[in-house]
């Protein structure tokens, strides 16, 4: 018989066995454990169809055509299972842990396969992370103006051996209104809340891990409420780069896009660049003055970044000056001003 577990036992096991998501598609596409397989019991049509028939005839009606739905597709089920397990061990959940990943853990072990369903079933899961990003820890914020960097300056952070939770990486998206460009499309806001607490469950909470001072919203993704909490109460480290270094990376980092790509996100920002600001700018661009579009931008974003961080407690904010753009130097920096100072 399967044995059920507990969510606190069953996500270091998917490190280690193939995790079977039972759920419909529709389901698994809206949010899923980071490193499942969909193999859907019912598809959308039928999931439907069960749900109708519980309501208008009861349980044991939709058990029965749920079993005539199943039935022609158990062989398929177990060929699918065996080909992601070959060790014959085997994650399975569903929405509740109830009858959807009972009935096919039961399959899979009378297949000869060991399998594990997750008590509570993904409902316990969205439970668990955002309890998981609630925990206090010691967290680190990389901030600055736009075009200072601070990306790539955690990256060699990480490199050096910090712990680095990338917000933007895993939203697919930089932050600003030209965030998206060049960017796969971003996951549902559900999928990134997992993503995420994928990569906080394998930090050592004993140590720093850095973040990079985000808003709330990264285009259609949102941090969680306990994270972003976090983020907003912890010391946050202001990387200041000269202007110039900075408009020259927004050049290096954007040029290569078309003008038409930078045009349709520039006048997003109409009414907050201001008319004359935008029409300038859209002029530059067009011109090809690529330097001049970022001064333009720079301006409007360096005052909306002023404004966020005024909104943290003042006794959390430290600045470090620096005179170049060279994000494994400013690593360097960073750390030591922050070993010292904080």
């Amino acid at each position: 018989m399967a044995r059920k577990i507990s969510i606190e036992e069953f996500l270091p096991l998917t490190d280690k066995f193939p995790l079977v998501d039972v759920r419909s598609p529709k389901e698994f596409a809206q949010g899923h454990i980071p490193g499942a397989v969909n193999i859907p019991l019912f598809d959308n049509d039928e999931r439907a169809l069960v749900g109708i028939r519980y309501k208008q005839s009861g349980k044991e009606n939709a058990v029965q055509l749920g079993l005539e739905i199943v039935g022609p597709k158990l062989a398929d089920f177990v060929k699918q299972a065996r080909k992601i397990a070959p060790k014959k061990e085997i994650l399975v959940h569903c929405w509740r842990g109830g009858m959807r990943s009972g009935s096919m853990a039961w399959l899979f072990e009378t297949a000869g396969m060991k399998a594990y369903t997750l008590e509570g079933g993904y409902k316990a899961y969205r439970r668990h992370i955002r309890a998981a990003f609630s925990k206090p820890v010691q967290l680190f914020v990389l901030g600055g103006y736009t075009g200072s960097g601070k990306t790539d300056v955690l990256k060699a952070m990480e490199k050096a051996g910090e712990q680095f939770l990338d917000i933007e990486g895993i939203a697919h998206h930089k932050g600003s209104v030209f965030g998206p460009l060049g960017q796969e499309p971003q996951p549902t806001n559900e999928q990134f809340e997992n993503n995420l607490a994928d990569a906080w469950r394998k930090f050592d909470f004993d140590k720093p891990i850095w973040v990079e001072d985000e808003s709330r919203h990264l285009g259609f993704c949102g941090i969680p409420d306990p994270l972003f909490q976090q983020m907003r109460q912890a010391p946050l480290i202001k990387i200041l780069v000269p202007k110039p270094e900075r408009e020259k990376r927004l050049v290096r980092e954007y040029g290569s896009f078309s003008t038409e790509a930078l045009m349709e996100q520039l006048v997003k920002i109409r009414e907050r660049l201001g008319g004359q600001h935008l029409k300038e700018a859209i002029t530059a661009l067009e011109t090809g003055n690529l330097l001049k579009v970022a001064e333009i931008t720079l301006h409007y974003y360096d005052k909306a970044y002023a404004h966020g961080a005024s909104k943290r407690p003042s006794n959390q904010i430290y600045e470090l000056e620096v005179n170049h753009d060279n994000p494994t130097e400013n690593a360097r920096l960073i750390l030591e001003f922050t070993k010292k100072s904080i």
